[in-house]
């Protein structure tokens, strides 16, 4: 997952922080308000105060983020902020060249059980194995989608880290300037991917059964979990995870086009 904002125990996961949450109503759009309201976040998060939700920063950048202006001219504090307070909360923090390596790695092993899957005589062995592929491709892919697309446009990456609720999943941090000065379209094609790869992942094993050797149980393991992922994409990534953010920035894209006309 991608965070934008912390981590998603912290909320909300692509993960991050919600843009919105409790904290001061900003009804003013005068420079000035911007100003004083990142100054004092950015003091209580100097102070110890890592809650962005609560100091209203969030709900802050909501706002920046309705004109590019705004966000291009507040894009060096808020990052600035956001990574502060997300260095305050969340340990261990892994380079990204570690993570990308790692889950490269996985692609590898990922592509190989497929590969044993083909080869191995012993139809067990060889489904095992063609499921396997389906979990370990899954997972290995969604950051690294993430990562890519975000590259491609313009958004850096700072680190990953362990997240979900049981922080064993792996979460990629993005560098929130980068993120607020990059398009809202292009925030929103750096959201999908990731969620776009994991439920791909699957199917790219299916595809491959009736050149393995895995018997027919095996098929259908490896399609219950592409109708997990969607399911679960269905279920909980439009409300919380990166469908929302997809739709939110696709909304934003839409409002900056109609501003223009």
């Amino acid at each position: 997952m991608v965070s934008v904002g912390g981590p998603a125990g912290t909320r909300s996961h692509c993960r991050g922080q919600p843009e919105g949450g409790r904290g001061t109503d900003f009804t003013s759009s005068e420079p000035e308000d911007f100003q004083d309201a990142f100054a004092r976040i950015e003091a209580s998060v100097d102070a110890g105060d890592a809650d962005l939700s609560q100091l209203g920063f969030w709900r802050l950048l909501r706002r920046v983020k309705q004109d590019r202006v705004l966000s291009a001219h507040w894009a060096e504090q808020a990052g600035r902020i956001d990574r502060k307070a997300f260095e305050r909360r969340v340990r261990p923090r892994l380079p990204v060249w570690f993570g990308n390596s790692v889950l490269a790695g996985g692609v590898a092993v990922g592509a190989g059980a497929i590969a044993a899957s083909s080869v191995v005589t012993n139809p067990t062995v060889s489904g095992l194995a063609l499921v396997a592929s389906a979990g370990i491709l899954s997972v290995s892919v969604h950051d690294l989608a993430h990562w890519a697309i975000g590259r491609r446009h313009g958004i850096r990456f700072l680190c990953y880290f362990l997240d979900g609720p049981f922080r064993v999943q792996p979460g990629i941090k993005t560098d929130y300037a980068t993120y607020l000065r990059a398009p809202p379209e292009s925030r929103a094609a750096m959201h999908a991917a990731g969620a776009v790869a994991s439920k791909v992942a699957p199917f790219v094993s299916l595809a491959f059964w009736r050149l393995s050797n895995a018997p027919a149980w095996a098929a259908w393991a490896v399609l219950g979990i592409g109708a997990i992922q969607v399911a679960t994409d269905v279920v909980w990534s439009t409300r919380k995870s990166d469908w929302k953010k997809v739709r939110r920035e696709r909304r934003l894209a839409a409002a900056h086009r109609a501003a223009r006309v």
